[in-house]
């Protein structure tokens, strides 16, 4: 039964990586059941301080995605377009968050992720600012909206993968529902702060730089985490 075990093992291994000789390995598997609650988990040590900026970038990054899906038509609809031509342009963003995904995702198999992600942040930053000035022409504003798409809901695609690839196997699980949980609040304020924005009746230029906002705060702690990642990998191979 264990070599059964083995082969099947290394077959999966040689599908990974066919470079590789995986019949002369010797595989050890240990389990150990974490005790206690298991978010208790995500506050060792060696996991507070990214799951404290993980947290941070998922809350500001659904934040935007919850604000700009429920509420960009409405902000849209306000400069006099029609209701049809503002629903053209918002659906941009989510064409824009799927092509977003995979690029993304490409791109961060093959250069450093959280740099990737950081970038595309804060770029969503940007492109979201610019509908305030372009929202009276459809085609660019519609093009931005693709690009702010792109950005920010391809990157909290590659957000998840990112904090799947950070917590170790025993609160994996644990640490990206938590994650998430985290970031749903943020949606839940993004979904009732456009309304708040437009009972003030600020300029359609300033709201949209206040929700651009957030986006460079994600890409802001998504640097810091990637800084925190590197410091962790350099100390490790000294303390072993």
């Amino acid at each position: 039964m264990e070599n059964k075990g083995f082969h099947r093992v290394a077959a999966t291994l040689r599908r990974i990586d066919p470079a590789q000789d995986f019949d002369q390995a010797h595989f050890i598997v240990s389990h150990h059941k974490p005790t206690g609650m298991p978010v208790s988990h995500l506050f060792r040590p060696d996991l507070l301080r990214g799951t404290l900026l993980l947290w941070l970038t998922f809350f500001m990054s659904l934040l935007v995605i919850y604000l700009l899906s429920s509420w960009l038509p409405t902000f849209l609809k306000s400069t006099g377009v029609s209701l049809k031509t503002a629903s053209l342009v918002t659906t941009m963003f989510q064409v824009g968050g799927t092509v977003g995904a995979i690029v993304l995702g490409w791109l961060m198999d093959r250069v450093a992720p959280h740099r990737v992600l950081a970038t595309s942040y804060m770029l969503a930053g940007l492109f979201i600012a610019a509908i305030g000035s372009l929202s009276g022409n459809p085609v660019l504003a519609g093009l931005v909206v693709f690009c702010a798409g792109f950005c920010v809901s391809g990157s909290q695609v590659g957000a998840n993968a990112l904090s799947a690839g950070f917590y170790p196997t025993d609160c994996r699980a644990t640490g990206v529902s938590w994650a998430n949980g985290v970031g749903r609040m943020g949606s839940v304020l993004g979904s009732v702060g456009g309304g708040a924005m437009l009972t003030m009746n600020l300029p359609l230029s300033s709201v949209f730089m206040i929700v651009g906002l957030p986006a460079v705060i994600a890409g802001l702690t998504m640097l810091m985490f990637g800084l925190h990642r590197n410091r962790q990998q350099a100390v490790q191979p000294t303390a072993a």
